[in-house]
C-alpha cells in the first residue's frame, strides 16, 4: 500500500492564508487522500518501511521538507527539496491564479476557460519540476505530483 493516508501543513510561521488559498490547499489534500501514488524506494543500501504514509510538508531554511511517516507514525524517511528551481513557476502560478480569481468574478466563460487552460499548462509544469526533483526520493503519479505542486505553493505563498 504504497499511499498517502494523512497529510498536515506545518504553516505555523506563515501569514493567514486569504480564502482562494485555503480553498486550493483543501481541495489539494482531499484530491491526493481520495487517490494518489507515493512511495519510497530503495536509496543504496537503505530500504524504506512500506506504506501507507503520513506526509508533512513544510518549508524550512528555503527548503520543501517531506516529512514521511508510517500510518503507526514511526519515521519512514526525510528529504529536503531546494525551492531554488521553483521559483519562476510558483510566481507564474499565483500571477495566473490571482488573474482566474479576478476572472470568475467579472469575464464571460470564453475568456475564464482561456485563463484556465493557461493555469492548468503552468500547473503541469510545476508537477514535471516536482516529479523531477522527487526523482529516487518518492515515486509519485502525475495527479500526486499536480496535488503536491498545489501545496508546495500553498507553503511558498507565506516564504
Amino acid at each position: 500500500m504504497t499511499h498517502i493516508v494523512h497529510i498536515e501543513i506545518d504553516d505555523r510561521d506563515l501569514p493567514p492564508a486569504t480564502p482562494e488559498i485555503e480553498q486550493e490547499r483543501r481541495v489539494a489534500m482531499f484530491d491526493i487522500l481520495e487517490g494518489n501514488t507515493f512511495k519510497l524506494p530503495p536509496r543504496g543500501d537503505v530500504i524504506y518501511p512500506e506504506g501507507p504514509y503520513r506526509l508533512e510538508l513544510a518549508i524550512r531554511d528555503k527548503r520543501l521538507v517531506f516529512d514521511i511517516q508510517t500510518d503507526d507514525q514511526h519515521k519512514a524517511a526525510e528529504f529536503h527539496l531546494s525551492l531554488t528551481p521553483f521559483r519562476q513557476v510558483v510566481k507564474d502560478y499565483w500571477s495566473i491564479c490571482e488573474s482566474y480569481y479576478d476572472a470568475v468574478k467579472n469575464m464571460p466563460p470564453s475568456q475564464i476557460e482561456t485563463i484556465d487552460m493557461a493555469r492548468r499548462g503552468i500547473h503541469n509544469e510545476g508537477a514535471r519540476i516536482l516529479e523531477e526533483r522527487l526523482n529516487g526520493k518518492a515515486i509519485v503519479d502525475n495527479d500526486t505530483a499536480r496535488r503536491l505542486f498545489t501545496l508546495m505553493c500553498v507553503l511558498h505563498f507565506g516564504a
